[in-house]
């Protein structure tokens, strides 16, 4: 039918052709291996659905892998295993941990559940990671422990980082909830810390819905870790045959996902090569095709220093105003792409105030909290989705 014929057809009472809706580009989705219901068929039928089972233990090993060689311990999530380290650390009222405003709320809830106090500082303009020379300044005698984020799994200044907590005894405890599959100079993120901790939300590149890790690279905890997360008690020796009976050992609390949750990990973790290299496609269409309009109009696209490897969790702009942040995603979602800002300053929320101390105001934090847009990525986005998320933001024009 030419569109002449349309106007004489319309006069008849005919229905004109309407265009089919636009999926939406979903700003995140997990995505399907096709093992998952294999896997989780397996557990079905089998008589154990509680934690440590087989496919706990193959999750654990294939992170292993991934993170330096650590030990590796599922934990129901990430936020789980972050407080698992401070009961590690044996953190308590009187307890200082250094840590960035601008994170996810359970970095700092993991220190403050323990009574100890969260002290914010600023991160760096250009990777929005932690901010060294702020950290230096803000330890006090009280201070126990640093909490590194590696933000969009771009590694932190660890070698600065790892020589300050080594010079005061303090341990370094990296928040890798971004970072599986990234590196700093050819080792993996989550092998720098005394612990780090890893997140399996359905956000996250491999998820098995909600889930977590800790990682435990000095060996001075290894055992005790494996109590406090089994209740405080000594099952894990008992199973082992190591004890006659399994008693009551240590402070602790139930920090075991399922076998459920485990069999979905192993079939993420087995393809996370594939995973990968989809994300990365995304990535690095957006860095190539929309630096010409980033240049052009003041918008700062995510930096990867060299000697940094990352695993395409996220990709970000920063905008010239926090009217452009807004903007731009209210002009996507009109082309329905949907896109978010991220964390907003800790330091200056009602519990950041009332819980934790800022010995220094968080500029950069709250400008950039204020200027940042994600794009979607996932590993399900098709070349058409992206050519519309790049088309989208290409006809956005800044105000500032």
């Amino acid at each position: 039918m030419t569109p002449r014929a349309l106007p004489a057809l319309a006069g008849r009472g005919a229905v004109l052709p309407v265009s089919a809706p636009v999926a939406p580009v979903r700003f995140t989705a997990p995505y399907r291996t096709g093992r998952e219901a294999e896997l989780l068929a397996e557990v079905l039928a089998s008589p154990m659905w509680h934690g440590d089972g087989v496919f706990t233990r193959a999750a654990e090993e294939l992170l292993r892998g991934r993170v330096g060689g650590g030990s590796v311990h599922l934990t129901p999530s990430c936020t789980h295993a972050l407080e698992l380290a401070a009961v590690l650390l044996d953190l308590g009222p009187g307890d200082e941990v250094v840590c960035p405003s601008f994170t996810f709320t359970s970095t700092a809830t993991a220190i403050a559940i323990r009574g100890a106090t969260p002290v914010f500082v600023d991160v760096r303009p250009d990777t929005l990671n932690l901010d060294v020379d702020a950290v230096e300044a803000a330890l006090t005698a009280r201070t126990r422990a640093v909490f590194v984020v590696h933000y969009g799994g771009v590694a932190a200044d660890v070698d600065r980082l790892r020589a300050l907590c080594d010079t005061r005894g303090l341990a370094l405890v990296e928040d890798n909830a971004h970072g599986l599959g990234g590196a700093w100079q050819g080792r993996p993120l989550g092998s720098f810390g005394t612990f780090a901790t890893q997140s399996f939300h359905d956000t996250k590149n491999v998820t098995s819905g909600e889930g977590g890790a800790l990682v435990v690279n000095d060996p001075v905890f290894r055992a005790r870790a494996e109590v406090v997360r089994e209740k405080g008690t000594d099952r894990s020796r008992f199973l082992r045959g190591e004890v006659d009976r399994y008693t009551w050992q240590d402070q602790g609390s139930s920090y075991l996902p399922s076998e459920l949750q485990a069999a979905v990990l192993v079939a993420q973790l087995e393809a996370f090569d594939e995973i990968q290299a989809r994300r990365h496609r995304v990535w690095g269409r957006y860095a190539a095709e929309l630096a010409p309009w980033a240049d052009e109009h003041g918008v700062r696209q995510m930096l990867v220093p060299d000697g940094a490897s990352h695993p395409a969790h996220l990709y970000h702009l920063v905008l010239p105003s926090p009217a452009d942040q807004a903007g731009l995603i209210r002009h996507l979602g009109r082309r329905e792409v949907s896109a978010v800002f991220h964390y907003q300053p800790l330091d200056s929320s009602p519990a950041g105030r009332r819980l934790g101390r800022t010995p220094s105001p968080c500029t950069v934090t709250a400008d950039v909290a204020a200027r940042l847009v994600r794009l979607p990525l996932h590993a399900g986005l098709t070349e058409t989705d992206v050519d519309r998320v790049v088309d989208a933001v290409l006809a956005y024009r800044p105000t500032a």
